[in-house]
């Protein structure tokens, strides 16, 4: 081979390289586009299904602490605090379990169990606004899958989101007298300058 055919070669490479890598990168930009237009399109489900939001808040604990809210909803039922777990794979996990394990293709990884964290954020939240009903939930995206059953408070997300979808839209459906003080007392709350919430719609 001549020196000049192994040039040609390199810089073949490097071209090749190059396009990959360029390829790679568009790939990427895609599927985090899609991602970010999959939560924006969840988070207009939960706005519209919802009297008010509260997002990405920090709340007292009641222990001399703060706990993080991924969501919190003012609904027609009270209170509902929402963690959203996004995970792609077969979910193995019981409430008695420390750490969660998912099965995926050819890859396997644990998690902590979500549900200690649920309930404290659940407690946090009760003891800020008393007198309003208060549930949670650990919601599953699309991609998991629960082989054994789903543990205690753990739904999927879709079928969450259009349960509050029908109860929003329902005739009967107003909110109750008492609920926007008790929302207002946990907002009031907050700690965190980066939590954002939504008005109070009728």
């Amino acid at each position: 081979m001549s020196p000049g055919d192994a040039v040609g070669n390199d810089a073949l490479w490097v071209l090749a390289v190059l396009v990959l890598l360029t390829l790679l990168a568009a790939l990427g930009a895609t599927l985090w586009m899609l991602r970010r237009r999959r939560q924006r399109n969840v988070e207009r489900r939960l706005h519209d299904a919802s009297c008010a939001i509260l997002k990405n808040a920090l709340i007292p604990d009641g222990t001399g602490g703060n706990i993080h809210l991924q969501y919190a909803l003012l609904t027609r039922r009270g209170i509902v605090v929402l963690d959203i777990k996004d995970v792609d794979g077969h979910v193995f996990g019981s409430e008695g379990m420390q750490d969660w394990t998912v099965l995926a293709n050819d890859h396997r990884f644990t998690f902590a169990n979500p549900q200690a964290g649920l309930w404290d954020r659940l407690a946090a939240v009760k003891r800020l606004a008393p007198g309003i009903p208060v549930t949670g939930y650990v919601a599953f995206g699309p991609k998991a899958r629960f082989p054994k059953g789903q543990p205690r408070s753990v739904v999927m997300l879709e079928a969450l989101l259009q349960d509050l979808e029908l109860e929003s839209q329902s005739d009967q459906a107003e909110l109750t007298e008492g609920f926007e003080a008790h929302w207002q007392q946990l907002c009031t709350a907050t700690v965190s300058v980066h939590a954002t919430e939504s008005r109070v719609r009728a």
